[in-house]
């Protein structure tokens, strides 16, 4: 057997109050950051020293004095932490945690993609990779992306990558008419069908829905957002826009329409409302590869490293910055 065989075995081995406290004090030994995404399960959500979206996370760790990231998310995450971070040593506790979202969409086919739009501006969501990064213009959050194309002169062509749905969202609201959106979609948020919003809306009157706009379900309903008031029983908001508005708003009860990792923070921060998913089968396998057990060996093996090359990165933060210019 060999070392990295016993380390995995004995890890497998140990009762989950030991780990906990052996990773506690790994991570002082390391000096290591520990990043969970509100989409991970609930163990690594309380064990972290942050917890939120992807681009938030990264921004936070770079203001620590920590040497080492370990983030717990999905790999373009982690990219983007080592962009931000590039004194500091980031570790994913599972290399094939990856995402469906930033795999529908490759250099290749941006680069072929520009080429049939020579002076337009390509606008990228963050879930990409970081070649992607690197070949775009502005990144940009569901937080931010309608500032972000608003920014934008209004005769300028604009390239809207990967995620349709988010894309349609933007252009609705924005009525921008030269913006090509890419068809690319997260596999979780695609699945949300709109008679499953007919039936909580119906079943629950008194709560709020609060839709993440990559949501497929989204579509049928994006007149009503752009005419929208505040009394308006549907809210469309990123991740963290959903943990503000929920801890905000007079409501006691939400219909929560994304991935349901985010319950845990959800009812954590707001312990006298209920939270109740659009449908408890929206879990991204990718963001429930990583568990305690592979935190653990993470800390204990100094492994996985998620390295970007100089030149990318470069790039790719010249498309990062240029949204947190205008964010």
């Amino acid at each position: 057997m060999t070392t990295r065989e016993a380390t995995i075995k004995r890890t497998q081995s140990i009762p989950k109050e030991q780990m906990l406290k052996e990773i506690n004090e790994l991570r002082k030994v390391r000096n290591a950051v520990i990043l969970a995404h509100n989409y991970q399960i609930s163990e690594i959500q309380d064990i972290a020293d942050f917890v939120g979206d992807s681009l938030g996370l990264s921004q936070q760790a770079a203001q620590t004095k920590a040497q080492t990231i370990i983030f717990c998310g999905v790999h373009f995450m982690a990219e983007t932490a080592a962009i931000l971070c590039p004194t500091k040593k980031v570790l994913i506790p599972d290399l094939d945690a990856g995402c469906s979202l930033a795999a529908s969409i490759n250099i290749d086919q941006l680069r072929d993609w520009k080429a049939e739009h020579p002076n337009a501006l390509v606008v990228s969501y963050v879930n990409t990779t970081a070649e992607i990064k690197a070949e775009s213009d502005y990144c940009c959050t569901s937080g931010n992306a309608l500032k972000i194309v608003q920014s934008i002169p209004d005769d300028v062509e604009i390239l809207f990558l990967p995620d349709m749905f988010l894309g349609s969202w933007v252009q609705k609201m924005t009525g921008r008419k030269n913006m090509h959106i890419w068809m690319g979609e997260c596999h979780v948020h695609a699945a949300i069908h709109p008679q499953e919003i007919d039936q909580k809306i119906k079943e629950h009157p008194d709560a709020e829905l609060l839709i993440h706009p990559e949501c497929g379900c989204l579509t049928p309903y994006l007149d009503r957002v752009a005419r929208a008031g505040n009394g308006d029983q549907l809210k469309v908001a990123s991740t963290e826009g959903m943990i503000r508005r929920a801890a905000d708003s007079p409501a006691k009860k939400f219909v929560v329409a994304t991935e349901i990792g985010i319950l845990h923070r959800l009812k954590k921060e707001n312990p006298d409302k209920e939270f109740l998913p659009i449908n408890s089968e929206m879990s991204c396998m990718f963001m429930k590869m990583i568990t305690l057990e592979k935190l653990h060996r993470s800390l204990v093996e100094d492994v996985f490293e998620v390295t970007v090359p100089e030149e990318i990165a470069q790039k790719a933060l010249k498309s990062i910055e240029r949204m947190i210019s205008i964010y």
